[in-house]
C-alpha cells in the first residue's frame, strides 16, 4: 500500500480503489481500519468537516472492545474513558434540585454494564471489559488510526454527491469542498457509512420500523454538579420530576473527572409533544434550570441538539456492489446503547469477507451472508432498544406519575416509595419491580455478547438444536454451536505465558480448534488450506495435552466437542463449523465446509483458489506474519488482573 495518494484534479481524473468508504463516523473509520489490516486499499470519504461535534453514543460493548483491541485502540479508549468504578449502576432520582429535601434522593438503584468487574459473568465472557467514550471523543481517536493504518486515504470535508454501479464495479463522484472540485473514484465495492443521508435513498431502499417514536433535546454543558448529584458509581442518572411528573436522563461526559465530579454533562429532555423543540435556544435553556433547579448554577451551554428518536432498520443491506452499515442500515433509540456498537460489528462482519473476495479466496455469494447474519441482528437490537425506552415509561406509570399529573400526588407517591407502612408494601413492590426490569437494559449480557447467527451461507449447521437460555436478554451461554461467537478461555501458552483464546485469531484467517487428540484435523487444516488458498491456522487445545493449555477448563467446559474433535472458527471469532469427533476423510470435510463457507460453489475439493481477480491481489499488502503466537514478548508466566489480557495492545 502506498503512503499516500493525491486527490484527482478534476472529474476528468479517476481515482481507482478496491473500497470506497462513504462516511467517517464509527461504521466508517472502523471497516476503514479493519480493511486496512488486511491489506485492503481503501479511500474514505466523509461530507462532514471533522469528526462528531456531538457526544452523541457512549457504552462502548465488549464485542465492539474486542474489535478495538485487534486495532490497537483499547488502551487509548480505557485511558480517555470512564473509570469501571464509576460505570457501574445506573440509577433513579427525585429530580435534582428544589425547594424540598427530598429533592435528589434516590428512589432505585441497578447494576450496570458487569457491575465494574464485580458481576463475574462479564469478565468471564470477554478478555475485554465494557467502556464508555463519548464518541465526541471516540472518533477522534479512531480517525487518527484510520489515518495511520491508511496515510492519504482518509479525507473529510469530502462529499460523495453521485455513483453508479455497473457488472464490474461503482463509480462515484465525489466533492472536494476544500479544494471546491469534485473528481470520481473508480471501486469494486462502495460502503454506505453516511447515515441514510444519500446512498440508500438513492437506491430506494426504504427503512423498516418507526421513524418518529418521539422527540427529544438533549443539551452538552459545563457545570458543576457535585454537590447536587451523589452516588459516584453511576452512569445514566433517570430523573422523574415531580412537578411536572417526566422524566429526563443526566449522563456524565467527563473528560478529566467522572462521577458526581465531572465537568461535563448531557441531559436528554423527553419532549413528546414537540413542545420543548419548538423553543429558542434561551428559552430551552430557561426550562431546563426551571426543571432541574438549577436556577442559580453557572452553565456553560456547548450544544443544543433537537433530534427524533427512531427504531428502523433498512429493508436491504446489499444492492449490487453497494452495502449498507451503521446508521445508514439502522437506527435505534439510544436505551441500550445498541446503535454504534451494531455499526461497528457491521464492519467487523463484512470486512473479512470482502478482503476473502478480492484475494479470490471466496466467492461473490460469501458477501450475501452480510445482509443475512447482520440484519437479524440489528433488528432484534432495534426491537429491543424501543422496548428499553417504553419500560422507562412503565416505570414512571408504576409511581402514578406521567405528563399533567399532580406534583403533590407524585411527592406523595414517592413518599410512599420511601417509606415503611405495611399498606403501602404492594405499592413499593410494584414500583421497585419497574426499576429492577430495567436490568433488561443494563444487564443485556445474552444480547451485548452472546448473539448468534443463523445458519447462512457463511454458517454450516451441525444438526444441533439450539441449547435452551431461560434469559437469553440478560444470560449469555458459551458454547461452539456453529454461529456462535467464540468462547472465551484464559489459556497457557509456552512456558506457561498467558493468553485468550480470541487472540489465536489471526486477521483475515481461520483457525481450527481441535481436541487434545486431535491431530489429524489439524493436519488436515494444513492440507484443506493448501488445495484452497485460504488462510487457516489449527491447534489443538486440551487441559493435559496441546498445543496450547487450559488451565482453568474453561475451554474444555464450553467447546462441546471430544477430545478428537474440532472447531472451525471464522476470522470474526464466530463458529463456522464444528465436529464432535474424529472423521474418516477429514481432508475432503474440511475443504468442503471451507468452500461453503466461503461461497466457493465452483470448487471441485482440490485445486487453486476459485474467483480470481489479479488486479484485486495487486492492490492486496503480504499477510500478516502467520506465528500463531500473538504475544511473542510476553514473559512466561506472565498474569494479568484477569480483566484484559497481558498483550492489551496487538500491533
Amino acid at each position: 500500500m502506498s503512503d499516500s495518494v493525491d486527490v484527482p484534479a478534476a472529474a476528468e481524473a479517476v481515482l481507482d480503489v478496491p473500497v470506497l468508504i462513504a462516511g467517517g463516523g464509527c461504521s466508517g473509520l472502523t471497516a476503514s481500519m479493519l480493511l486496512s489490516g488486511l491489506g485492503v486499499e481503501t479511500w474514505l470519504a466523509c461530507a462532514a468537516e471533522s469528526t462528531s461535534v456531538l457526544p452523541k453514543a457512549h457504552v462502548l460493548s465488549q464485542r465492539t472492545m474486542e474489535i478495538f483491541r485487534d486495532l490497537a485502540l483499547t488502551e487509548s479508549v480505557y485511558e480517555q474513558g470512564t473509570p469501571p468504578e464509576n460505570m457501574s449502576h445506573a440509577g433513579w432520582y427525585a429530580g435534582l434540585s428544589g425547594d424540598r429535601e427530598e429533592y435528589g434522593r434516590r428512589c432505585g438503584l441497578v447494576e450496570a454494564w458487569g457491575a465494574g468487574g464485580e458481576n463475574p459473568a462479564w469478565p468471564a465472557a470477554s478478555a475485554c471489559r465494557p467502556a464508555n467514550l463519548p464518541q465526541i471523543r471516540l472518533e477522534p481517536l479512531l480517525r487518527q488510526r484510520a489515518e495511520e493504518l491508511a496515510p492519504g486515504r482518509v479525507h473529510f470535508s469530502h462529499e460523495v454527491t453521485e455513483f453508479e454501479q455497473d457488472a464490474d464495479g461503482v463509480t462515484t463522484t465525489v466533492m472536494d469542498h476544500v479544494a471546491g472540485v469534485p473528481y470520481r473514484v473508480r471501486s469494486r465495492y462502495l460502503l454506505a457509512c453516511d447515515g441514510g443521508r444519500l446512498i440508500g435513498p438513492s437506491l430506494d431502499v426504504g427503512m423498516e420500523g418507526a421513524d418518529d417514536l418521539a422527540r427529544m433535546v438533549s443539551i452538552h454543558l459545563s457545570a458543576d454538579l457535585s454537590e447536587l448529584v451523589h452516588d459516584d458509581e453511576v452512569l445514566v442518572r433517570w430523573l422523574w420530576l415531580p412537578e411536572s411528573g417526566v422524566g429526563v436522563s443526566l449522563v456524565p461526559m467527563g473528560p478529566e473527572r467522572w462521577g458526581r465530579h465531572s465537568e461535563e454533562w448531557v441531559i436528554h429532555l423527553n419532549d413528546s409533544d414537540d413542545a420543548t423543540a419548538r423553543l429558542d435556544d434561551e428559552a430551552i435553556i430557561g426550562e431546563l434550570r426551571a426543571q432541574l433547579g438549577l436556577t442559580e448554577h453557572e452553565l456553560n451551554i456547548h450544544r443544543i441538539t433537537r433530534w427524533r428518536l427512531e427504531g428502523v432498520v433498512a429493508e436491504r443491506y446489499r444492492v449490487g456492489r453497494v452495502f449498507l452499515l451503521g446508521d445508514a442500515a439502522h437506527r435505534h433509540p439510544p436505551t441500550g446503547g445498541f446503535g454504534l456498537n451494531s455499526g461497528v460489528q457491521d464492519a467487523h462482519n463484512l470486512a473479512w469477507k470482502i478482503a476473502a473476495v478480492l484475494r479470490g479466496q471466496a466467492g461473490e455469494a460469501l458477501l450475501d451472508s452480510y445482509e443475512d447474519e447482520r440484519k437479524r441482528i440489528a433488528a432484534r437490537n432495534v426491537q429491543h432498544a424501543v422496548n428499553n425506552a417504553i419500560n422507562h415509561l412503565l416505570a414512571v406509570q408504576a409511581m402514578g406519575m406521567g405528563p399533567g399529573s399532580d406534583p403533590d400526588a407524585n411527592w406523595a407517591a414517592l413518599h410512599r416509595l420511601w417509606g415503611d407502612d405495611e399498606a403501602d408494601a404492594a405499592f413499593r413492590a410494584q414500583a421497585r419491580r419497574a426499576i429492577a426490569s430495567q436490568s433488561m437494559e443494563f444487564d443485556a449480557l445474552g444480547l451485548d455478547y452472546g448473539y448468534t447467527y443463523e445458519i447462512t451461507s457463511a454458517v454450516v449447521g451441525d444438526g444441533t438444536p439450539e441449547p435452551a437460555n431461560p434469559d437469553p436478554v440478560r444470560i449469555y451461554q458459551p458454547g461452539t454451536r456453529p454461529g456462535a461467537p467464540l468462547p472465551h478461555a484464559w489459556l497457557a501458552g509456552a512456558a506457561g505465558a498467558r493468553l485468550p483464546v480470541m487472540d489465536l485469531v489471526r486477521p483475515g484467517t481461520f483457525l481450527l480448534i481441535a481436541g487434545e487428540e486431535g491431530e489429524e484435523w489439524v493436519s488436515a487444516a494444513v492440507k484443506a488450506a493448501e488445495l484452497l488458498g485460504v488462510a487457516v491456522e489449527a491447534v489443538r487445545i486440551g487441559h493435559l495435552d496441546g498445543d496450547f493449555l487450559d488451565p482453568r477448563s474453561t475451554w474444555v467446559a464450553h467447546r462441546g466437542i471430544g477430545p478428537q474433535g474440532a472447531v472451525l472458527v471464522r476470522p470474526d471469532r464466530f463458529v463456522a463449523w464444528r465436529s464432535a469427533e474424529a472423521a474418516e476423510d477429514a481432508v475432503g470435510v474440511l475443504t468442503d465446509v471451507l468452500s461453503r463457507v466461503l461461497g466457493r460453489t465452483d470448487d471441485s475439493g482440490a485445486g487453486g483458489p476459485a474467483n480470481p481477480d489479479a488486479a484485486a491481489e495487486e492492490a492486496l499488502e503480504t499477510e500478516a506474519d502467520p506465528d500463531p503466537d500473538p504475544d511473542p514478548e510476553m514473559e512466561p508466566g506472565t498474569e494479568t488482573d484477569g480483566t484484559q489480557p497481558a498483550s492489551a495492545e496487538r500491533e
